[in-house]
């Protein structure tokens, strides 16, 4: 089975710095094959016979903190739910993916109901969201860097782990799962 591994906070201003190369080679040792990487943010598409994403994602997370001595959440999809995630993007205006304006939060467990409910009501001004339970969509007219609804916002309102992901990204991990 195909799958994409998110790493949350590697080489992000020089910190928890681990090198494509090094990261394949600690993927192949882990046990699994066919390993790529896209950009150095930490975005492995690989396969295994695992079927448990968490299990995977515990034993990656295992073998950089024996490896690296530092741990770092891994948030693991099957490739049909990158698939599945993509096609939900309420954003889909060109300008916007051109602009590099939409953004996929991906969440490692679904949150409570109730926290879904709260994160959709905020309002944050030039920033619009769908939170699913896997997913929250952004949609940011001023770009990441000047938003207000972050991922260290998002995982605290849900409380649950998450990673964000421009449209771009994602859409070039699908094209490698599917390669």
């Amino acid at each position: 089975m195909v799958y994409v591994a998110f790493l949350r906070g590697i080489n992000v201003s020089g910190q928890k710095k681990i090198k494509m190369a090094d990261l394949r080679d600690l993927f192949e040792k882990s046990g699994f094959w066919d390993v790529r990487t896209y950009i150095q943010s930490g975005n492995v598409v690989f396969e295994s016979d695992v079927r448990d994403t968490e299990k995977i994602g515990d034993r990656i997370s295992g073998a950089i903190e024996e490896h690296y001595d530092f741990r770092v959440p891994i948030i693991v999809k099957k490739k049909s739910e990158i698939d599945q995630i993509i096609a939900q993007n309420p954003f889909v205006r060109d300008e916007d993916i051109q602009a590099n304006k939409i953004y996929f939060v991906l969440l490692k467990t679904i949150p409570s109901p109730a926290a879904l409910k709260d994160l959709s009501t905020m309002h944050f001004d030039n920033e619009q969201l769908l939170a699913t339970p896997t997913c929250v969509y952004l949609r940011c007219a001023l770009g990441a860097g000047k938003a207000k609804c972050t991922n260290n916002l998002i995982e605290r309102k849900l409380g649950v782990v998450a990673t964000s992901r421009n449209h771009r990204t994602m859409v070039k991990l699908l094209e490698l799962a599917k390669a």
